[in-house]
């Protein structure tokens, strides 16, 4: 009786032990289709009978209504649905639920392909309509460091969601849970490296030199307002130190402003600064200076500096010795009616020259000027009382003023006397006698200042 009883037992046991090895577990499934008590085969045929719906969830909301398509199972797919088999065994019937996933060896590449682009494409749309999460941020404001707090948003993470859906690639339908894009919160690494960043920012100074002079730019002084870009680059309100720079410039350019002058005979004279001159770009500098903090250089020399006239780089910057005019330059004195050439400080020549006619307000203008450049031989073409269309060949042309006036030999004149310049003088040039206008076109050079009084 014990023996039947024993044998009876040990034949229950063979076949639960062969059933568990040859069937799945009751509450089974893969990718989401019941296979409980079915054999691989069987499972197979189910698997590759079923439809898939296609349709996309976030939660239980409706996302994309995809077509249905088979779920492209063969008979290639088999050895992988008896490996979930052996994953799947017990000793007993497990009633524990459990589903695998398992992609076909043929490729469904609606699900894979036109269906994902479908549901990235859809959520990168819905997110256009959904509030953007606002990250924590690091800034200085009036001098003091900050955090702006962060504001949780609405949009979806997309490349999470995308993950989700690679991993239930084949379940029927694809429910996947909301992801949303998470702020950058004010404890972050990212706010503390701007914090730090600022920090720097506010302890850096910079020399900046115009011509022979120098400025030390203090960040603590200047710099109030400023933030870190999402470039992890720093971004300057530039207004403090754009007034600073504009300061300097109203300080120490010279462009229309009035110069001082020793004349020949020594006396101190004012002259109006006309095309000679310059000034700082203020805006570029601005820039510039703004540049050298955020990246923490040390020292800048001016380099956007601007001037009126033939050449619009701003003459004279090079110049600060002599009130700003240098040691090389020509003087012309209308009331003497001549001319004196300086080079380096010495006088090198100096020549009676006759100016513009008095008598019809054609004189030749006074203030400080450049010359703009030189010709030889040159033709002159222009107006004058009483010549309202002259052109003429000179052997020597040093043009100063945009309107025409410059040095030139004028071989045509007869009257070269001190007060010829009253009546008979030129239509505002610098008539400058033949014999004499090579040496003193050879001492002439572009850009060099004219001092006209």
């Amino acid at each position: 009786m014990i023996s039947s009883t024993l044998v009876l037992a040990a034949l229950i046991l063979g076949l639960i032990s062969y059933f568990q090895a040859t069937h799945f577990n009751s509450t089974v499934t893969i990718n989401g289709i019941k296979v409980g008590h079915l054999k691989p085969e069987q499972a197979l045929k189910r698997l590759s009978a079923y439809t898939l719906k296609n349709d996309v969830y976030i939660g239980k909301k409706l996302i994309v209504d995809g077509k249905d398509t088979g779920t492209k199972f063969t008979e290639h797919d088999l050895a992988s649905i008896q490996e979930i088999l052996k994953q799947q065994w017990t000793w007993f019937p497990s009633f524990k639920r459990r589903n695998y996933n398992v992609n076909p060896a043929q490729n469904d590449r609606y699900r894979s392909v036109t269906l994902r682009n479908e549901v990235e494409k859809k959520l990168k749309t819905l997110n256009k309509h959904l509030k953007a999460p606002k990250n924590a941020y690091a800034y200085l404001e009036d001098g003091k460091i900050k955090v702006a707090k962060s504001v949780n948003g609405e949009q979806y993470n997309v490349n999470s969601l995308m993950k989700a859906y690679d991993q239930q690639e084949y379940n029927s339908e694809i429910h996947l849970n909301a992801h949303f894009l998470l702020p950058i919160k004010e404890n972050s690494k990212t706010v503390k490296n701007e914090k730090e960043a600022l920090r720097t920012l506010i302890q850096r100074k910079v020399d900046y030199k115009v011509q022979d002079q120098t400025y030390t730019f203090n960040a603590k002084d200047l710099i109030k307002n400023a933030q870190v870009t999402e470039k992890r680059k720093l971004k300057i309100d530039p207004s403090v130190l754009k007034n600073k720079v504009a300061e300097i410039n109203k300080k120490q350019s010279t462009l229309n402003k009035k110069f001082t002058f020793k004349t020949h005979s020594g006396s101190m004279i004012s002259v109006q600064g006309q095309s000679y001159g310059w000034a700082l770009n203020v805006s570029q500098e601005t820039k510039r200076i703004e540049k050298a903090f955020e990246k923490g250089k040390k020292s800048l020399k001016a380099y956007n500096v601007y001037g009126v006239g033939y050449s619009t780089y701003g003459i004279g910057y090079h110049n600060p010795t002599n009130h700003g005019i240098g040691n090389t330059y020509a003087e012309v004195s209308i009331k003497e009616q001549k001319i004196w050439i300086y080079k380096n400080g010495k006088l090198v020549t100096s020549t009676n020259v006759v100016t513009g006619r008095h008598n019809t307000h054609e004189d030749t203008p006074k203030g400080l000027w450049y010359v703009m450049y030189k010709e030889s031989p040159s033709v002159l073409e222009g107006s004058e009382v009483g010549n309202p269309n002259y052109s003429v060949k000179v052997n020597y042309w040093a043009p100063f003023t945009m309107s025409g006036c410059g040095f030139h030999d004028a071989s045509w004149r007869r009257n070269w006397k001190s007060d010829a310049y009253l009546t008979q003088g030129s239509g505002g040039c610098v008539n400058t006698p033949p014999k004499v206008m090579k040496t003193v076109y050879d001492n002439l050079e572009q850009n060099e200042p004219v001092v006209i009084y």
